[in-house]
């Protein structure tokens, strides 16, 4: 769903413009190794669960709401695990957008939850097997393994 400030400032600057927005990625592991995905909606393609923050609201609060409203499974937050940006997107409603990004390793809040779509951003949801992926973007794989190396300070892409 488009949150109502990114509606608002459709209407003033229109589709066409790119819009830098701020987003969180959540990479929810069980203690099976297993990883939640969501097959969106719009485009097809598998990745970790994700969306826009909100105005004023915290970036871990955003990732937690993110993947409640997308697949009823609660998760705890466990740390950062890297900052990074999307490259430039243009949504089938023709929105262009950009996103600034804080991915978080999380993990689910009630062991054996089993996710459900939710909302009509996601065609399928479930866990798999870390070495059993669907397809996906090379990117979306990239996160996955930063978050799986679970090093104790967050990656940050190295600068240009």
């Amino acid at each position: 769903m488009i949150p109502d400030f990114v509606s608002d400032l459709r209407k003033t600057v229109g589709s066409d413009c790119l819009l830098w927005l701020p987003g969180v990625v959540a990479v929810v592991r069980d203690e099976h190794r297993r990883v939640l995905l969501q097959r969106r909606s719009a485009d097809g393609p598998w990745t970790p669960l994700s969306g826009i923050v909100e105005p004023g609201e915290h970036p871990a609060v955003a990732v937690a709401r993110e993947a409640e409203e997308e697949t009823g499974v609660r998760v705890v937050v466990e740390r950062v695990a890297a900052v990074t940006h999307s490259p430039p997107v243009r949504h089938g409603n023709g929105d262009r957008a950009q996103y600034f990004e804080v991915v978080f390793a999380c993990r689910p809040a009630d062991p054996g939850q089993e996710p459900r779509v939710r909302d009509d951003e996601s065609a399928e949801v479930g866990w798999f097997p870390l070495d059993a992926l669907p397809p996906m973007s090379e990117r979306m794989r990239e996160i996955i393994a930063i978050v799986e190396k679970d090093e104790p300070s967050a990656w940050f892409a190295p600068a240009p």
